[in-house]
């Protein structure tokens, strides 16, 4: 079963990554803290884009659920 959207409980207003935060133009995200001090956070991109190379003080995992 194709998964075209993330549930709408997972898109809850407060957790939005504000567009200026994004590094990708045209990205929506959403982040989650962890009462472990963890982060999740995810994204849906709807065009093709290309993103910077990043660099951050912390490992970071990246899974792509649907893309072509």
């Amino acid at each position: 079963m194709a998964m075209n959207e993330f549930p709408e409980f997972m898109k809850h207003p407060a957790n939005r990554i504000a567009n200026t935060c994004q590094a990708t133009r045209g990205v929506e995200g959403y982040i989650f803290d962890g009462a472990d001090e963890s982060q999740m956070a995810f994204w849906t991109c709807r065009e093709t884009a290309s993103s910077a190379a990043q660099v951050h003080d912390y490992d970071e995992y990246m899974l792509v659920v649907q893309g072509c």
